[in-house]
């Protein structure tokens, strides 16, 4: 008997899940995607960048910042790529970040990483470059450098500087290294001119 009726419970939900399933899935628009659990999600109310937008007067969405905004998380560096910007960042141009272990050992391991294979793991000019046939980087504590004066002799302000544009062969490293990693490459590289 207590059988028969877990049998018709059973069979009941089984016709009703059946039931609900039919009823739902037939008599709808064929290009219905069933119910939104976020409607917002498929119908969003801001315009994509791509797209005309009549709030502005040249009917574009994506606008330039206006002048002498920062973007958020972005960190200005208002000396130009040019000798003179060189000059004036060595004099105005001081390093922002603490002195501690922890900096100089990011520093060390930044430039292994970005820079040892150019100007080798002690700041010689003798990375792995040099022996495929480019040209040595001049040494960090004996070279000269080619903007004038001895390498060991840089400030805070030219070697961050040179990391922002690059110089010579060396390119850029603004989009490999953010700026607080750039002050601790600076830090690091001060411990190889002395070396």
């Amino acid at each position: 008997m207590l059988a028969m009726n877990k049998f018709k419970v059973l069979g009941a939900a089984v016709i009703t899940i059946a039931a609900s399933v039919l009823i739902t899935s037939c008599g709808h628009d064929k290009r219905s995607t069933g119910w939104e659990y976020a409607p917002n999600m498929y119908e969003h109310i801001a315009y994509d960048p791509d797209q005309k937008n009549p709030n502005f007067k040249d009917g574009k969405t994506a606008q330039l910042p206006p002048a002498g905004t920062t973007p958020v998380g972005f960190t200005r560096f208002d000396y130009p790529n040019t000798k003179d910007g060189y000059e004036l960042a060595s004099v105005e141009v001081k390093s922002v970040l603490a002195q501690t272990k922890d900096n100089f050992a990011d520093g060390e391991v930044l430039f292994q990483h970005y820079c040892s294979p150019c100007h080798g793991m002690t700041g010689q000019g003798d990375g792995e470059v040099t022996k495929h046939g480019y040209p040595p980087p001049p040494s960090y504590s004996k070279g000269q450098s080619s903007r004038g004066g001895a390498m060991k002799d840089l400030t805070d302000g030219k070697i961050y500087h040179t990391i922002t544009y690059g110089v010579n062969a060396m390119g850029s490293y603004a989009s490999q290294l953010n700026p607080e990693e750039r002050w601790k490459v600076v830090a690091y590289i001060h411990h190889l001119q002395t070396l």
